[in-house]
């Protein structure tokens, strides 16, 4: 195992994780370039083709990036995880870190990461800009608004709803079924109280009362169709195929049928073009679109994944939670409708969150455990071999702790090399980019001496049925899944209907690789219970949703937002 210089560098980075300073007074001290200085030095992007909004962020012009479709592409390296645990992995920490490592050894790199959502930044997670010296800023912002994106896919979302319930009040042409109308509000907010209700109360000039519901906008089909599209007139297409609910014969009725494509485009013609800001070492950073893995399906855009790897040689990206999850979705949902072809797939891991799998209590953390390090092994182990199935080369890294014994760092570096990887230990969090300048010369040499035979974990043509199964054996370790007689008929009818070719989007827990938060390691033979199917026909696949998993979150008994305050200065305190 390569363990990276530990003491803090001239700039005053400190170790890993005991820094004085907050993630939001690290940000906040940053001296970001100018936009357009960062798009033109590190990528070659001219000024007229970058929108500026304000002065540290920009919009990259879909048709510049047209003109690019003939350069080769870069590499592309996806960072995933082990099963997260509350001690934290830092999964866009490393992702962050290890941009910035690749430019200090002398490689043009850029990341490539999703938009955070509101519901965790005021819930429990806080935001998603990285942390420590590994971060993209400006912080607050990124975190917060940004540039719209969210509100304009929340509000074309929305748009259609409405056109719904007012195509069903002035007569209802399409003979819409209001007991069979499968599209859903969505607010960016954990609010549970928006779960289930009742619309159109108050009589006859309301419309019809029907129940209804509210989903967060990042489990939004709308999220999904723009993170898929690999173009404006993708786009619109895509929003043309959502079925929003059947008639009484089950035919399905599109949003297209309603006329509601044209304008939920128009509301996304800005957001669609891809989002460029900076880390913290103001090398360049895409962050565009964001699903969440657990309830969607998990990565950003592939118009800015395939920007990226145009404007680079190397691509850093990410999917959300662990590689059950999101790996798995990269893989056989954006890998294959976007014709990608990852390079090195990235594992980050935690001594404290692997002791935590194995069974050792969160305030026992900081005492060395080398037998319950090796116990929780058991999970690292099982996303090991999961990402190895679809032929991709695999790195560990060690997101580190000052807390890490020689003796733990010992005994994961014996246990990966038994399984034939490589682990190195990255201090990103405290160093920066020359804290994970080891791990960018690993991710390198990994990309040239291993080349990548990525594969689908199974094919198009598979039934619906058999590629869930086929996931929950192969990658979670179950037995078999499990569904009623409804479920059942929704797959036959799902297939008759064509769409037999989609790949399956699985929702459920990401605290475990069952759907029982509480099974920490790699429990196998369990079941996993299919509760119901939802066809996102724009985005071009099924949801399945698979034990108590909620596409409406609700926030915690102290959430974040709590903390959250502006100062006197007019600064954001509070937010992480």
């Amino acid at each position: 195992m390569t363990t990276a210089t530990p003491a803090p560098s001239a700039s005053g980075k400190n170790n890993q994780h005991i820094s004085p300073k907050s993630d939001i007074e690290i940000s906040q001290a940053a001296k970001m370039r100018p936009i357009l200085d960062v798009a033109r030095e590190k990528l070659g992007i001219p000024a007229e083709h970058v929108q500026p909004y304000g002065h540290y962020k920009g919009k990259i012009a879909l048709d510049y990036l047209e003109q690019l479709e003939s350069k080769p592409d870069g590499k592309l390296i996806l960072v995933t995880a082990i099963t997260p645990t509350p001690a934290g992995e830092g999964k866009t920490t490393t992702t962050v870190g290890l941009t910035d490592g690749l430019n200090f050894i002398g490689k043009k790199a850029l990341c490539c990461l999703r938009e955070p959502s509101l519901g965790p930044c005021f819930g429990v997670k806080g935001g998603a800009a990285g942390g420590g010296y590994a971060q993209v800023v400006p912080m607050e912002d990124i975190n917060l608004h940004f540039t719209g994106d969210f509100h304009a896919i929340g509000a074309a979302n929305n748009l259609l709803a409405a056109l719904v319930d007012n195509h069903i009040y002035w007569g209802n042409s399409l003979g819409l079924d209001t007991r069979r109308i499968s599209w859903r509000r969505v607010v960016d907010m954990n609010d549970r109280a928006l779960r289930s209700i009742v619309s159109s109360l108050g009589g006859v000039s309301n419309g019809f009362s029907r129940e209804d519901g509210f989903d967060i906008t990042v489990a939004s089909e709308v999220m999904a169709i723009f993170c898929l599209a690999s173009s404006f007139a993708d786009l619109q297409k895509r929003l043309g195929n959502i079925v929003v609910g059947q008639t009484r014969e089950k035919k399905n009725i599109r949003s297209s049928e309603i006329k509601a494509a044209g304008s939920m485009a128009a509301l996304l013609k800005d957001a669609i073009a891809p989002n460029l800001v900076q880390t913290l070492e103001n090398n360049p950073a895409i962050i565009h679109g964001g699903p969440f893995a657990n309830i969607a399906h998990g990565c950003n855009s592939v118009i800015a994944t395939k920007a990226g790897l145009k404007l680079a040689d190397y691509v850093v990206t990410e999917a959300g939670f662990g590689a059950d999850l999101g790996a798995e979705k990269f893989f056989d949902i954006k890998c294959r409708k976007a014709g990608l072809k990852p390079d090195l797939t990235v594992i980050v891991a935690t001594i404290r969150a692997l002791k935590m799998h194995g069974g050792v209590a969160k305030d026992d953390l900081k005492t060395e455990n080398v037998a319950a390090l090796e116990a929780g092994f058991s999970n690292l182990k099982r996303h090991i071999g999961n990402v190895k199935k679809f032929g991709v080369p695999v790195l560990v890294t060690v997101n580190k702790f000052s807390s890490d014994t020689p003796a733990e760092m010992a005994a994961l570096e014996k246990l990966c090399k038994a399984e034939g990887v490589d682990c190195v230990v990255a201090d990103n969090w405290g160093s920066g980019g020359e804290g994970a300048a080891e791990l960018a010369r690993y991710a390198v040499a990994t990309i040239e001496k291993q080349p990548s035979n990525f594969k689908p974990l199974y094919a198009d043509d598979l039934p619906l049925v058999e590629k869930l199964r086929t996931i929950a054996r192969e990658l979670y370790g179950a037995a078999d899944i499990s569904y009623d007689s409804a479920i059942k008929s929704r797959f036959a009818e799902l297939e008759k209907e064509g769409f037999g070719h989609f790949p399956v989007c699985v929702a459920k827990t990401q605290y475990s690789f069952s759907t029982d938060a509480n099974a920490k390691g790699a429990p196998s033979g369990h079941v996993i219970p299919v509760r119901e199917l939802r066809l996102s026909a724009g985005a071009e696949f099924v949801v399945a949703v698979c034990g108590d998993i909620m596409t409406m979150p609700g926030l915690p008994k102290v959430p974040a937002a709590n903390n959250i305050e502006v100062g006197p200065d007019g600064r954001i305190q509070g937010l992480f």
